[in-house]
């Protein structure tokens, strides 16, 4: 059969059950590499930051990196885990050009952390994902292959290869198989990595980038038949970088493995590729087994050991977490469970945050950001945060509705020109003439033009069908290019013609 034949997803689900798992790579933002005194960041010419310990050249020792190995207890502890008493690093051994020494210096039996947990919002539930392990590592090099039509090794012309990655200090949290997510399984992947995202950002051990690759997941889906205890085989897909493609991933696999199971064929136990492009992924290579990697205790290194007495400090001040600041401010702006995971889902959170700390009421900072802004950040193709307006600005234009210099229509018209690099809000406001009409006698004037264009109107009005005010509010508006208040327009109106509700 085709390998491009897939089962639709709800035909797939009904047949199968999918397990999925997730390892997630993350680089830790510490001035230098993991076992040499190079620099650790992006974007330097390539292969200038390097040594004879991170390219392998004779002489060369590793020495452990303390802020690195603090900075993963961290995670740890923020994950739940049990921090080892004693560990130990493990050669990781393979062949590809990506790291000179031809190994990778990880761990491996003997991880930093292990047997943790991080509870999950999806769909107003709590998805508890168990964590295996988070352990560390040194990155590989970055490997760019050129020619050919996917960028990718297969029908390249040649390689070449940045060593200036290669030694970055890298984390890897591993959960263990998470099966029972039945058709919420791409949510819940993508919520997973949200809500560690969010971990590791309130921890500053990272910029969690991902369009970058400084946060990157690989993952792992199986399918078992309905009524079976025994998992399938896994396929992994490999250095994911968003949060839309992993669950579009997820989403991919399971609609692919089933109609390969359904047709009598097996699953290939290798990694994937995925593609932004068509939302599917390729083949890549045959998956590894540990066997395969021949690990073995680093001899260049000592044991950890971290102090008890250490580990309880960085406890003890650890800050507050994602998931109990979200409980915290959903008390506090009175908003339910599916309004809040929401604002998580947008990223929006600090936002709302913040422009509720600028002054605003915490509905109306929710009602902007969700709304309004959400939609242009929508429309252009990028996060909320990238935005070119700020929560003080948004405050002030929550300040200026409350206050009846403007109706909601004016507001995003403010909000426009803001987004434009027009000013601020009250330059905007300035600029465009948006104030609202609080003149009486102006907004009498104009009611009266509206009355003598809608005598159909204002005589349904007079004989008791006082919803036919609607339009004449509406006319108002109209004419005044939506700067009139409309609830004082409508007192006016029906005051002109002898009505009272």
């Amino acid at each position: 059969m085709s390998t491009d034949t897939v089962m639709p997803y709800d035909e797939a689900l009904e047949r199968f059950e999918p397990v999925l798992g997730l390892e997630t790579h993350v680089e830790l933002g510490t001035a230098s590499k993991m076992f040499c005194g190079c620099q650790a960041e992006f974007g330097a010419p390539p292969n200038t930051n390097v040594c004879p310990v991170c390219l392998a050249l004779p002489g060369g020792l590793p020495t452990a990196n303390v802020k690195a190995i603090e900075s993963t207890i961290r995670i740890g502890l923020a994950l739940n885990c049990s921090i080892a008493e004693w560990c130990r690093f493990a050669r990781k051994n393979y062949f590809y050009p990506d790291m000179p020494k031809n190994y990778q210096i990880s761990q491996y039996d003997e991880p930093l952390c292990f047997d943790g947990y991080l509870d999950v919002e999806v769909n107003g539930k709590t998805v508890r994902i168990e964590i295996e392990r988070v352990h560390l590592e040194e990155d590989t090099g970055k490997s760019t292959h050129v020619g050919g039509a996917t960028g990718r090794i297969q029908g390249a012309d040649y390689s070449i290869v940045d060593y200036n990655r290669a030694g970055i200090p890298l984390v890897e949290i591993v959960t263990k198989p998470i099966p029972g997510t039945d058709r919420l399984a791409p949510e819940v992947a993508r919520a997973y990595v949200t809500e560690l995202r969010e971990v590791l950002r309130t921890l500053n051990v990272s910029d969690v980038r991902m369009e970058e690759g400084s946060m990157r997941s690989d993952v792992n889906v199986s399918l078992m038949p309905r009524g079976s205890s025994e998992w399938g085989t896994r396929t992994e897909t490999k250095n994911v970088n968003s949060l839309r493609s992993v669950e579009r991933a997820v989403h991919s696999e399971i609609e692919r493995q089933a109609a390969i199971l359904a047709d009598g064929g097996r699953i290939i136990q290798e990694t994937r590729h995925f593609h932004e492009n068509t939302g599917t992924t390729t083949s890549g290579r045959s998956k590894e087994e540990a066997q395969d990697y021949r690990y073995f205790p680093e001899p260049d290194l000592v044991p950890i050991a971290p102090d008890v007495a250490w580990v309880a400090e960085l406890k003890a001040a650890m800050p507050e977490l994602p998931r109990l600041r979200r409980k915290r401010l959903q008390q506090e702006w009175g908003v339910s469970d599916l309004d809040m995971e929401a604002m998580h889902n947008n990223d929006a959170i600090g936002l709302v945050e913040a422009t509720v700390a600028a002054g605003a009421p915490p509905a109306d900072a929710r009602k902007w950001w969700m709304g309004e802004l959400s939609r242009r950040a929508n429309e252009a193709a990028i996060p909320l945060s990238e935005l070119l307006i700020t929560p003080d600005q948004i405050a002030r234009v929550c300040a200026m509705v409350a206050g009846g210099a403007l109706n909601d229509k004016l507001a995003r018209q403010v909000l426009e020109g803001v987004l434009n690099g027009e000013g601020s809000p009250d330059e905007v406001v300035a600029a465009r003439g948006l104030q609202i009409v609080n003149d009486e006698g102006e907004l009498l004037a104009i009611i009266d033009q509206v009355l003598a264009g809608n005598a159909d109107a204002a005589d349904k009005v007079r004989s008791g069908k006082i919803a036919a005010v609607g339009a004449l509010v509406g006319g108002v508006m109209k004419a005044s290019r939506g700067k009139a208040d409309a609830g004082r327009a409508r007192e006016l109106l029906l005051e002109k013609l002898g009505v009272s509700e």
